[in-house]
């Protein structure tokens, strides 16, 4: 389990009664308790609950890397690409109020090139473009909440 897991975890904690939260997994234990209500306060203890598994042998594909083309009932051309949410929050298009957009609606974009911000619990996490292309459509509007997983940009790769 990485971090960003872990933190997806802890804002899925805040957004709920729930006060407590137990996980085992790989061998790891995570608890995530939340005191005061609203701040999570995480615990994380590590305690070895099996034997590590063996390594793989043979071949094993690695998972997909780019999410399914088809989501909301559109599919995308095959030159095309979502870019997703990697964390739940609040998106914006702009590094600040008043401020220009990170990018606009036929703008090119390079690997790496910061495309919104989503803030999750006071942290602003940049979402960059994972290919060369257009930016063909914004699916978000500003100051607007965000789930794992959601499209935000389709961009068209060159």
């Amino acid at each position: 389990m990485n971090i960003k897991e872990i933190k997806e975890l802890m804002q899925m904690l805040v957004e709920t009664d729930i006060t407590e939260l137990n996980l085992e997994s790989d061998g790891t234990k995570i608890v995530i308790k939340k005191g005061v209500p609203g701040v999570v306060q995480p615990v994380v203890t590590v305690t070895p609950t099996a034997s590590p598994a063996p390594a793989a042998t043979g071949n094993v594909a690695p998972p997909a890397p780019n999410p399914p083309q088809e989501k909301g009932g559109r599919t995308l051309a095959s030159n095309q690409e979502y870019v997703c949410a990697e964390i739940v929050g609040t998106f914006y298009r702009a590094p600040g109020p008043g401020e220009a957009p990170f990018v606009q609606v036929g703008e090119m974009v390079e690997p790496g090139k910061t495309l919104c911000i989503i803030e999750a619990m006071k942290v602003m996490n940049e979402i960059e473009s994972p290919l060369r292309g257009k930016v063909v459509e914004v699916l978000v509007d500003d100051a607007e909440p965000v789930e794992y997983g959601q499209p935000l940009f389709i961009i068209e790769k060159i």
